[in-house]
């Protein structure tokens, strides 16, 4: 085998490992942007939770401010019964 043989031989051979490895990342290559994309999809359907949680936590806040209010709502209700009996009471003692 002459010098130039040797050298065609081992330039294939190299050239066959660069093929196999070439292939061996497109392979890597594919499944990381597999990964990626899984990976895109759950952290979208992850932010989709946390703002149907948001908008639950909102509506639960309004609902307590809106129960609070109905219980201030009452209790004014009541002190304003009581103002106007005192009241009543006091235009009643006047008139004696």
């Amino acid at each position: 085998m002459t010098q130039n043989e040797q050298n065609l031989v081992t330039f294939q051979t190299r050239v066959r490992q660069m093929i196999l490895r070439f292939q061996e990342l497109k392979k890597e290559n594919e499944e990381l942007y597999s990964m990626v994309d899984k990976q895109e999809q759950n952290l979208k359907q992850l932010q989709e939770q946390v703002a149907q949680h948001e908008r639950d936590y909102n509506s639960l806040k309004m609902a307590r401010m809106m129960e609070i209010t109905d219980g201030d709502l009452q209790g004014a209700k009541d002190r304003l019964a009581r103002l106007i009996r005192d009241v009543n009471k006091c235009i009643a003692m006047l008139s004696e």
